[in-house]
């Protein structure tokens, strides 16, 4: 019961935090306007590409999944955490444009996303192949994203654009190498043994 208030709670900080970021960072907005400009504004840029990118999403997910331990309560708060996200991105959303929502849609997709990403982190502790795979879910997810859909909302490059690939891509290395490192090292100790 504790890991899913904890995950419902996380999922709704993390879906305020990252429509509040979109909204700091766009010039467009009242909350952005005044921040043109300013170091804020290129930090929140940055940080807007990174969290309301897909493999971030994904990445709530697997971690609530891992944090649960188990494959059945992994999907559940997995699913919630992601549900929650998405109601209090699209809520937050709304509150701060006052813009329409295609909440529905995202949630229809969200459950059984959810669902599959919670087991996925819940199966990160398990030894051998199946928790390397799924200790590189986000670190692959990540990858293929950035080739497939960098986060580019226009054509030109900017020093944000730039920064958020780098720290994806360092990311994303850090993670694929961690997960590696753990499957050697579990690998050469049962081989001690």
């Amino acid at each position: 019961m504790k890991i899913m208030v904890g995950g419902l709670a996380v999922g709704v900080g993390f879906g305020a935090v990252t429509s509040l970021v979109n909204a700091f960072s766009s010039p467009y907005g009242e909350l952005g306007a005044p921040l043109t400009g300013t170091v804020w504004a290129k930090a929140a840029k940055v940080l807007s590409l990174l969290i309301d990118a897909g493999w971030s999403w994904a990445a709530l997910a697997v971690a609530m999944g891992w944090l649960a331990g188990t494959r059945t309560q992994g999907a559940l708060v997995g699913a919630l955490a992601l549900m929650a996200a998405t109601v209090a991105y699209y809520l937050t959303d709304a509150f701060v444009w006052g813009a329409d929502t295609d909440i529905v849609d995202w949630l229809v997709v969200g459950l059984p996303l959810g669902l599959l990403l919670g087991a996925v982190g819940a199966a990160i502790g398990r030894p051998g192949l199946i928790g390397l795979l799924a200790a590189l879910t986000v670190p692959v997810g990540a990858a293929v994203q950035m080739v497939v859909l960098p986060p580019r909302p226009h054509l030109t490059l900017t020093p944000a654009i730039v920064l958020a690939e780098a720290i994806a891509w360092t990311a994303a290395a850090l993670g694929a190498g961690w997960a590696v490192y753990r499957f050697r090292a579990e690998k050469r100790a049962v081989g001690a043994v």
